[in-house]
């Protein structure tokens, strides 16, 4: 006698949902693929619900959501967010719902807490599509003028002044050697301690890219020599960038 077979149960798939960088118009950093493709999931997976929705009501309004706001299915995954939780975020798509990833500011998984359940999401199988949007890590590379053919994002510098500085100094040795350039952020209301942490610990010669406010009317990218982002500074010309999400780049010359 045959045992009855059963179909197995298709899994859904992650979609990593790219945010703008800031306030600006949508359709301006969003293609419209993005946007239709966004209006017609109902179950996010985002780092802030209330940010999401917001984003989720700039969607709305030129592409008709499938489902109201109130109904929207939005789990949250962030720093607080416990690693023996991650695997349960899985469940709809392992049920075989589509499930979108949304980022808080540009593309998800760079630079934010989505990177494990995607990896995850390939662990189990999972299908793992990337929609177009705004990076400020590519975008700064794209406008730096610094080697774009080799290039390490580091995120954040260490805070303790003794240690950043000597990871400034390894980085730039690195930079030197391999001719890669080296990107990193920092908390918005310390960018001006990062600069100056630059030009001390820095070579002269070497290049230093401030990138702020990137795809927004208020953008600014200036690429100098560190002595010359030394006079600057000593003249009262700092960037302005003070509160404002920036990208540090380097390349020793």
């Amino acid at each position: 006698m045959n045992r009855p077979t059963s179909t197995p149960t298709m899994t859904g798939t992650l979609y990593l949902i790219p945010n703008t960088l800031g306030p600006c118009e949508l359709d301006t950093v969003i293609p419209a693929e993005v946007r239709i493709i966004t209006a017609g999931l109902d179950h996010f997976i985002a780092e802030n619900a209330k940010t999401a929705r917001a984003f989720l009501k700039l969607v709305g309004t030129s592409h008709p959501l499938c489902t109201s706001l109130q109904e929207m299915k939005i789990e949250e995954l962030n720093v607080n967010t416990a690693a023996a939780q991650v695997p349960a975020l899985l469940a709809p798509l392992l049920a075989g719902k589509n499930v979108g990833l949304l980022s808080e500011a540009g593309v998800p998984a760079v630079a934010d807490p989505g990177a494990d359940l995607v990896r995850l999401a390939h662990a189990k199988g999972i299908k793992v599509r990337p929609l177009v949007g705004p990076s400020s890590i590519l975008l700064a590379l794209m406008a730096s003028g610094l080697n774009g053919q080799s290039f390490a994002f580091n995120g954040y510098l260490p805070t303790d002044a003794e240690a950043r500085a000597k990871r400034i100094k390894l980085l730039e040795q690195r930079s030197r050697q391999d001719k890669q350039t080296q990107l990193f952020i920092e908390t918005p209301y310390r960018n001006a301690a990062l600069l100056e942490a630059l030009l001390t610990h820095c070579s002269a010669t070497s290049l230093i890219c401030v990138a702020t406010d990137l795809s927004l009317s208020s953008e600014s990218v200036s690429t100098a020599s560190a002595a010359h982002w030394k006079r600057e500074l000593a003249a009262g010309r700092a960037p302005d960038f003070h509160k404002k999400p920036t990208v540090f780049l380097m390349l020793a010359e």
